[in-house]
């Protein structure tokens, strides 16, 4: 009977890849990731400009239940992505916008893992006395660090704060370049890439228009500008 359930979900979703569409599930997924992240991101801002006590406490508090909520999310939405059928829409046509697009993905889901996995590497070496929680529901375990040395802990602490910052600005830097390339999908291109994700937004008319003569002319003067640097990294 699970089994039967199973296959009828990823037939649902099956539907939906068809129409080139993402499913329901994969919206939920990706709508409520970008409103976290961009919580994080400024919640984040706003807890390192307040003065140490009690209010500093429960926002450290709060950032460290919603990174853990984030982690398991990031884990639900991939493994739906590899079971249920991929979509194919018009950012799968071949050439570089394509290959950004692919690039794109691998760098938000590095950041997604990493910035909770490194806030809890943080978290685990350096305040054991901390309580994490899944939306307070169930506890959530420190990493085993609990045989290692102080100096090591120490240095765990330095790295994973190293690479939270990192990865945080690395975020922050992608959100506008997704945004923005959703949006010359929608507008200039208009294609089905923003319509797959955001259904309640209406499917522009597909006609050639003056921005998408513009944005083909300024694709080929660059085109033609790094035709020597890319014949040389091909010889190469």
């Amino acid at each position: 009977m699970i089994d039967r359930l199973i296959e009828n979900i990823f037939e649902w979703a099956a539907g939906h890849a068809d129409e080139g569409r993402y499913s329901p599930v994969a919206i939920v997924f990706h709508w409520t990731m970008a409103a976290l992240v961009v919580f994080q991101i400024g919640w984040g801002w706003w807890m390192g400009r307040t003065t140490p006590g009690g209010e500093m406490q429960a926002a450290y508090e709060l950032h460290y239940m919603v990174g853990v909520l984030m982690l398991v999310l990031v884990l639900g939405r991939v493994g739906w992505r590899l079971f249920a059928p991929a979509v194919i829409n018009d950012a799968d046509k071949p050439g570089w916008e394509s290959v950004a697009a692919h690039i794109t993905h691998y760098v938000f889901y590095t950041c997604l893992f990493g910035l909770p996995l490194s806030g809890w590497a943080m978290v685990s070496a350096t305040s054991r006395e901390t309580e994490l929680t899944l939306l307070n529901l169930a506890p959530w375990p420190l990493l085993p660090f609990r045989e290692l040395s102080h100096s090591t802990l120490w240095t765990i602490e330095a790295v994973a704060e190293w690479l939270h910052w990192g990865l945080a600005l690395s975020l922050v830097a992608m959100i506008p370049i997704h945004v923005g390339a959703a949006l010359k999908h929608h507008l200039i291109d208009r294609d089905d890439v923003l319509h797959g994700m955001l259904p309640i937004l209406p499917q522009r008319p597909r006609r050639r228009t003056r921005w998408q003569r513009r944005w083909r002319a300024l694709e080929k003067q660059v085109a033609s500008l790094t035709r020597p640097l890319r014949r040389r990294l091909r010889f190469r």
